[in-house]
């Protein structure tokens, strides 16, 4: 079993949205897409923002999204900035 759950990431995720806002996440698929990604970069020589002596980097992406230290933007948030 996943620990964090889905429902626990999406709400970690979603908690600095203010009231009347759209939530960044509104499915697990988000949550794969985003945790795959930040995977991808710890393979790729990114550095752990989190404790990472003796896990793998899917492990490690789940509870940096977790605990807010990496956040989840938006396709057209993500266009822009590369521009």
């Amino acid at each position: 079993m996943l620990h964090p759950s889905y429902a626990d990431l999406i709400e970690a995720v979603n908690s600095s949205i203010e009231e009347g806002e759209d939530p960044v996440v509104k499915s697990r698929y988000s949550i794969v897409m985003a945790t795959a990604k930040r995977a991808r970069q710890l393979i790729a020589g990114d550095e752990a923002l989190v404790d990472a002596k003796g896990k793998k980097a899917l492990s490690i992406a789940v509870e940096e999204l977790h605990q807010g230290k990496v956040t989840i933007t938006g396709e057209e948030n993500e266009n822009e900035e590369s521009n």
